[in-house]
């Protein structure tokens, strides 16, 4: 009984220091090493401040909680209370297709996508523009998103929309390796852009 206490407790002791302590300085350490932007947070900073993070979306609001119409605006958020975007809150919906809430959100969404953007009542509009991601906190869209808001922004800031939409393609990212997924825009990098054109 002895014998089996003392490997049990020596093994104990074994893992405490192999998984609790080695394996995630390990990874510290790689992270550090291959992506330590990416591993501190991928901090935005203008003008000496941080603005935000490339990996974390955000809203781009007026004071009322209205989008704000000099901004492309992202993909809906379910990550905390209000308007979403709550990093301490990350986290989807959980409904499923078939939810009559899931539904009703979606089609109120593309109504108000629809009338931020000045689009006519049966224009198409990208899923990504009315569905929230998994975490709540994606910060990109979709090139359809962002080529159907670029008139609203380019009215709003007084520029060309073919100005506008070259910014949006200047911005655009490549599928990841060539072949996941596709060209996205992440939408902090894009207003930023649009802020120091305007």
């Amino acid at each position: 009984m002895r014998r089996q206490l003392i490997t049990g407790l020596m093994m104990t002791l074994a893992m405490i220091v192999l998984v609790g302590l080695a394996y995630p300085l390990a990874m510290t350490g790689i992270a550090q090493g291959l992506m330590s932007r990416q591993a501190d947070g991928s901090f935005v900073i203008q003008n000496g401040k941080v603005v935000g993070s490339s990996l974390i979306g955000q809203n781009f609001l007026l004071k009322n909680g209205a989008p704000d119409p000099r901004y492309f605006q992202p993909r809906p958020s379910a990550a905390g209370t209000g308007a979403g975007y709550d990093a301490l809150n990350s986290g989807g919906t959980n409904l499923g297709p078939s939810s009559k809430q899931l539904i009703d959100d979606v089609a109120q969404r593309v109504g108000a996508y629809r009338k931020l953007n000045g689009l006519s009542p049966t224009a198409s509009v990208p899923v990504d523009a009315v569905t929230s991601s998994a975490s709540g906190l994606d910060p990109d869209i979709s090139v359809a998103n962002a080529t159907l808001q670029a008139a609203r922004v380019a009215s709003a800031r007084k520029l060309a929309v073919s100005r506008v939409l070259a910014i949006v393609g200047d911005h655009t990212d490549n599928r990841p390796f060539g072949i996941l997924g596709e060209k996205t825009v992440n939408v902090l990098d894009l207003n930023l852009a649009l802020d120091r054109t305007s």
